[in-house]
């Protein structure tokens, strides 16, 4: 196993498993989570059988959890609170998030900022009740007070500048795109998702910069992921990829960050090459995101036919893949197995973590998600989010697990002795 996966393995062991600190981590192995009822109401749902029976005595006897690198906050605790915002990031880190990401995007005046896509800020703020929704790539056109385009309005974080950014307030991710008012294309929060949290003041908006010392504050890892700009690259001809990708760098530098506490992403092949051969130390850890979601992952041929391959991703100097949790798994003789994918990326050396627990909505059988499409047969109810973590660990051992509502893998990490 890499070095840096060493390490990171033994942060995973050391705040899941016993006391004990390591490099890096600010001495806060220790660091108390508060968890909440969701993860015992979802062991509560669990079919009978032993993992059931091991994990209700956990949270019969178990009155004390920790944070761990196990458990990573996917945007922060979008579950519940805003994306990419203060609070959302606050909460992560309550429920034992040890790794909390920001995703990394630019404005029109080139500064770096929190946001799943570039262009989301009509789904993701109130930047539609604000007068900046005139500067939308594609503003919304109200008509004798009827809104006409729902469907096409785009606004982005490069539309606009970070004095602006800073002004709007984030909301959870929605938008009902058959809307006929303002009002009513932002009033569209999932029922299994809540609105408690936004409004009023809160979803506070943050830079990079911002966000990297507050994961200082709290004392968490970071997993910045390079989003792939829906702009033309080079932006207006001189800001090119490599820019944006050193960009992200300098900021972690210039806050004094331990590259051996970072974990920085991208989708895009190049922006990993790129840290790999210009910043090491932070290349080391750099997580390699596989997007190529149409690939047969149980069938040996199909993935020995990806392009680059699982031996020439380590080849390059690759630690890391991250596929989402569908990729890695598999069913067979009516059980959770790991996926042909999954074996060949550890037989390649490769280290894996995945995404995304507790994104999806209630989870019945055949319901068709995303994030359990190799498995949809095998799917019953919300306490089957806890038997597909296990697999992944015990079974597939990714080293970490981006979760929406972080509570639910720390506590899985806490009881699991074994990672």
């Amino acid at each position: 196993m890499k070095r840096k996966m060493i390490r990171a393995l033994a942060a995973v062991v050391c705040t899941a498993v016993a006391n004990c600190s390591f490099a890096g981590h600010g001495g806060n192995a220790e660091k108390s989570a508060q968890l909440g009822p969701r993860p015992y109401y979802l062991v509560d749902q669990m079919s009978a059988g032993p993992l059931k029976d091991e994990l209700q005595d956990c949270a019969q006897k178990k009155n004390r959890f920790q944070s761990t690198d196990f458990s990573i906050g996917h945007r922060g605790a979008g579950l519940m609170f805003p994306e990419h915002t203060e609070e959302s990031y606050r909460a992560a880190a309550k429920m034992g998030a040890g790794i909390v990401e920001c995703d990394v995007t630019f404005t029109k005046d080139r500064e770096l900022v929190c946001r799943h896509d570039q262009c989301d800020l009509h789904t993701t703020t109130n930047i539609l009740a604000t007068p900046l929704a005139s500067k939308c790539s594609v503003p919304p056109q109200v008509v004798d007070g009827v809104l006409t385009n729902a469907a096409d309005i785009q606004c982005c974080a490069s539309d606009i500048t970070l004095a602006e950014f800073k002004s709007l307030e984030g909301k959870m991710d929605a938008a009902n795109r058959n809307a006929t008012s303002i009002a009513e294309y932002m009033d569209a929060t999932p029922d299994f998702r809540t609105d408690l949290y936004s409004g009023g003041g809160r979803g506070t908006l943050m830079s990079h910069a911002e966000a990297v010392e507050l994961f200082k504050e709290l004392g968490v890892g970071m997993t910045p992921e390079l989003k792939t700009p829906r702009v033309a690259m080079p932006y207006e001809g001189d800001y090119t990829q490599e820019a944006f990708a050193q960009q992200l760098v300098d900021e972690l530098v210039a806050a004094g960050v331990d590259p051996r506490r970072v974990w920085p992403q991208s989708f895009l092949y190049q922006d990993i090459l790129y840290w790999i051969s210009e910043d090491p130390a932070f290349g080391e850890q750099a997580v390699f995101l596989d997007g190529r979601y149409s690939t047969d992952v149980n069938d040996a041929g199909a993935v020995a036919a990806l392009v680059p391959s699982m031996e020439q991703l380590a080849a390059d100097g690759v630690n890391i893949l991250a596929p989402p949790m569908q990729m890695l798994l598999g069913s067979q003789g009516g059980q959770i197995v790991p996926s042909v994918y999954a074996q060949a990326a550890k037989a390649a050396g490769l280290d894996l973590i995945s995404w995304t627990a507790e994104r999806s909505g209630r989870l019945e059988n055949g319901f068709g998600d995303f994030y359990y499409s190799t498995i949809d047969d095998l799917v019953q109810n919300d306490g089957d989010i806890l038997s597909v973590v296990d697999v992944l660990a015990q079974q597939v051992g990714i080293i970490g697990l981006f979760s929406d509502w972080p509570a639910t893998t720390t506590f899985y990490a806490n009881c699991k002795r074994t990672l």
